[in-house]
């Protein structure tokens, strides 16, 4: 077992990799009441095409790793999520673009807890009746957010970014797609994905990690797993531009929402390199909207936002997207101030105190969040998926330059690469 130091925040990791491939890592807060641990599989809603190892390339049902992900959770004897109740625990999981976690929170039974976690991810359950009792939960959870204006103004805008990448679909799929779902294509996806080269362990709160270890290697060692070969993930290829400039629709909203952003061109990184992209674009964000900037504060002064008004920014290996906006009395003069304003503010670039300040108030934030056993493991996970680590951000805020952050600035804001995704009131029409 590895121990890692990380001396300026003072923790510690454990870990290890063991013989059938997993990665496990444990991260001791002595003090704290809470344990919390995720499971999790390299293994997303984008990954609809791919050839398993030793097989022929297949391209499978959109909304599939959601579907699993739902599925894992029945066993022959019931429900999992009566089991961690049992046994003092929350249960939950999530599927993202790119990863699919499985986890608990506990303040007691640590050890069984987290073989049961560990056990039900690895043993798949499915019948062909249960799959198609599912079709329908996961149906009416499709509708749901077909209805959901914030949801719908969100992929609206992902949609009008990308012409070909499957980041574009809803990670739950459509109606239509997981109907052609079955028990055989289930197993074959978890099959795939579910193996533990591919899969990332990570316990975090008052534990003891050598027992934790002794435990995970015991439970590992009495499992048969084969050696897997690299799983080949098949994208299509993705023009820079965007696919539409404007998305609309209309739904029973009180008042309009927008959300607008710049596709990403600058991809194909990972590792350290990866992160300080996403910081510099992070900084410079929060330097054009932030509730700091001038921009922000001229448009709420107007009218045209309120104080939801926010920015988000994705990074991945493959794909790449920022996304501002909120509700607004106004979208069409909102999205006009935008390309009024952008220009200048990029002619003259972001004050070098300005990033200072940013940089620091960032870095005031994180040391806040890494109080957050939740916020640890999951941010710690994303991470360590893209070959990178979670305690390395302090470090690499610190030294970011004015210059990496204006760079980011030239960069990003390119209004050939610009969407906006609109959800009006019916009555607009």
């Amino acid at each position: 077992m590895e121990k890692i130091e990380h001396s300026q925040l003072k923790e510690t990791i454990y870990y290890e990799q063991l013989p059938n491939g997993l990665k496990v890592y444990l991260l001791p807060k002595p003090g704290y009441n809470k344990t919390y641990a995720t499971f999790t599989t390299r293994y997303g809603s984008i990954d609809n095409h791919f050839q398993p190892p030793g097989k022929e390339e297949i391209r499978v049902p959109d909304g599939i790793a959601h579907f699993l992900e739902h599925k894992m959770f029945e066993e022959p004897e019931g429900d999992v999520f009566n089991k961690f109740s049992k046994q003092g625990a929350s249960a939950n999981a999530f599927t993202s673009f790119n990863r699919t976690a499985y986890l608990f929170s506990c303040t007691e039974n640590v050890e069984k807890n987290l073989q049961t976690l560990i056990d039900f991810v690895q043993h798949p359950y499915f019948t062909d009746e249960s799959v198609e009792k599912e079709k329908g939960i996961i149906g009416q959870e499709i509708r749901m957010y077909d209805d959901n204006p914030d949801w719908r103004c969100h992929f609206g805008l992902i949609g009008a970014m990308f012409q070909n990448h499957p980041v574009k679909i809803d990670i739950a799929g459509t109606i239509e797609s997981i109907s052609k779902i079955d028990k055989e294509t289930l197993y074959t996806c978890y099959h795939t994905f579910y193996h533990p080269s591919n899969m990332l362990l990570f316990v975090v709160g008052p534990i003891d990690p050598e027992a934790i270890m002794d435990q995970v290697r015991q439970n590992q060692a009495d499992k048969a797993y084969e050696k897997q070969e690299d799983i080949r993930r098949i994208y299509p290829e993705e023009d820079e531009k965007v696919a539409q400039e404007k998305v609309e629709a209309h739904l029973s909203v009180g008042i309009s929402k927008c959300l607008f952003g710049f596709k990403e061109n600058r991809i194909g990184l990972s590792g350290d390199d990866l992160v300080k992209q996403e910081l510099a674009t992070e900084v410079m964000l929060e330097a054009l909207f932030g509730q700091g900037s001038e921009l922000y504060q001229s448009l709420y002064d107007e009218g045209l936002i309120d104080d939801h008004f926010g920015y988000d920014y994705t990074l991945e290996e493959g794909y790449g997207f920022s996304m501002v906006g909120g509700d607004t009395a106004d979208p069409d003069q909102l999205l006009a101030r935008i390309r009024e304003e952008l220009p200048s503010i990029k002619e003259t670039g972001i004050p070098e105190e300005t990033v200072d300040r940013i940089r620091k108030k960032k870095l005031g934030n994180y040391l806040r969040f890494y109080n957050s056993p939740e916020w640890i493991a999951n941010q710690f996970t994303h991470y360590r998926l893209n070959d990178t680590d979670l305690f390395n951000i302090i470090p690499m805020l610190e030294q970011l330059k004015s210059e990496e952050v204006n760079k980011r600035l030239q960069e990003h804001i390119d209004w050939d690469r610009f969407a906006v995704s609109l959800v009006r009131p019916i009555n607009e029409q």
